[in-house]
């Protein structure tokens, strides 16, 4: 079995790229003994994830995958988009990103959003591809849902379940990461 580093120490996305690409043995920056932190400064999702691809790739002589993904709201010119983890600074958790995603949004009837994600392939020999998925939904009018995480209880679907709402098997099958990692070829 093929060993792929995935340069991420978030074990919940860990954990969803494990589950979806099988066929590999995945093994995360911590597994590989890696202690660095790609600084995310790129305009884009498509080069934050081949930045940090490359990067590791680099540094370990080794296939690796980076992915990076956002919520893009409609109604909210794509905001908070490739700045998704960051909008509210360095150390604001998600609790209180969802609920300043919410206070903007209290007033807003057009709650479409997206959440997209991009990942990133890069070889020891060079060659690189990045494949993007897109989960289109809305954004709930309040936290709803124990599973998942990130934006997960705000992010509704067309059946009015939020991520969190749904199962671990449910959500990979969905996601706007199972979509971006269906069409990797390694």
């Amino acid at each position: 079995m093929e060993e792929i580093i995935l340069a991420s120490n978030n074990q919940g996305k860990v954990n969803e790229i494990q589950v979806i690409l099988k066929e590999y043995k995945i093994i995360s920056l911590k597994e590989a003994n890696i202690d660095i932190e790609v600084d995310e400064d790129q305009d884009t999702f498509e080069g934050n994830a081949l930045k940090k691809a490359i990067e590791i790739c680099k540094l370990t002589n080794k296939i690796c995958i980076a992915d990076d993904s956002g919520l893009c709201v409609e109604a909210l010119n794509g905001f908070p988009g490739v700045k998704t983890a960051r909008f509210l600074g360095e150390n604001a958790n998600q609790k209180e990103r969802n609920t300043y995603i919410l206070e903007m949004m209290k007033d807003i009837s057009n709650r479409k959003a997206e959440v997209v994600t991009c990942i990133a392939v890069a070889k020891p020999n060079g060659k690189t591809n990045v494949y993007k998925g897109i989960l289109e939904g809305y954004i709930s009018k309040e936290k709803r849902g124990n599973n998942g995480f990130g934006f997960d209880e705000i992010f509704e679907l067309e059946d009015g379940r939020t991520l969190a709402e749904l199962s671990k098997k449910e959500k990979n099958k969905i996601s706007s990461r199972k979509k971006a990692l269906e069409k990797i070829k390694i």
